[in-house]
């Protein structure tokens, strides 16, 4: 069956931490690593819990600061310096914007609520036909439930679609339900193995 659509994550893919200095000086700024300040964010219960949508940013950072023996209020850039060093790839972004009307094109993100409204904000929301986040659905990757609800959407079969992650347990999980599945490494790298897959290598 041919491919019809190819979706995408967004972080790690579409925008990416290029350059670790502000991450790291504001972990050393507050005395812990940046693999702390990471768990924090992300892995940790109430990453996740932000993740799921279960808490708001706002919460998510109050609860950070709390964590860190901050006084409320303190750092209050502390989201966007935390961020400082990531870059969407809008080369990547022009590229998937190509590939319309061709092929339908998605995301699938482990991502705060809202995600929509980040990506209107980087002017890269029009490239996609459904915007699919963990924060706005409840549920977070490798769950089978969030991949499917990107196939209704894109009103594709799984085995119509390619989903491109740097998460090799993503991929797995895309590959379990019979989609196509490219593990993000770099630019270069995963477009090289999506035309194959396009072109019918």
């Amino acid at each position: 069956m041919s491919i019809q659509a190819v979706i995408w994550d967004v972080g790690g893919v579409i925008a990416r931490t290029e350059d670790l200095a502000p991450r790291d000086k504001l972990a050393q700024e507050l005395g812990v690593t940046r693999q702390r300040l990471n768990d924090l964010f992300f892995s940790g219960p109430q990453g996740t819990r932000a993740q799921k949508g279960e808490i708001s940013i706002p919460e998510l950072l109050d609860y950070i600061r709390r964590e860190l023996n901050l006084a409320p209020g303190t750092y209050p850039d502390l989201q966007e310096r935390f961020f400082g060093g990531d870059r969407v790839d809008y080369t990547l972004v022009d590229y998937i914007r190509g590939l319309r009307p061709g092929y339908k094109t998605g995301i699938i993100s482990n991502a705060w609520s809202q995600l929509a409204n980040l990506l209107a904000g980087w002017g890269i929301l029009d490239a996609f036909d459904a915007v699919i986040g963990s924060g706005d659905e409840g549920v977070m990757k490798p769950d089978p439930r969030i991949y499917h609800l990107a196939l209704e959407r894109l009103q594709v079969q799984a085995s119509q679609a390619v989903f491109v992650d740097d998460f090799i347990e993503n991929i797995h999980a895309a590959h379990n339900l019979g989609m196509h599945g490219i593990h993000f490494q770099n630019r270069v790298q995963a477009l090289s193995e999506l035309q194959q897959l396009l072109n019918g290598v």
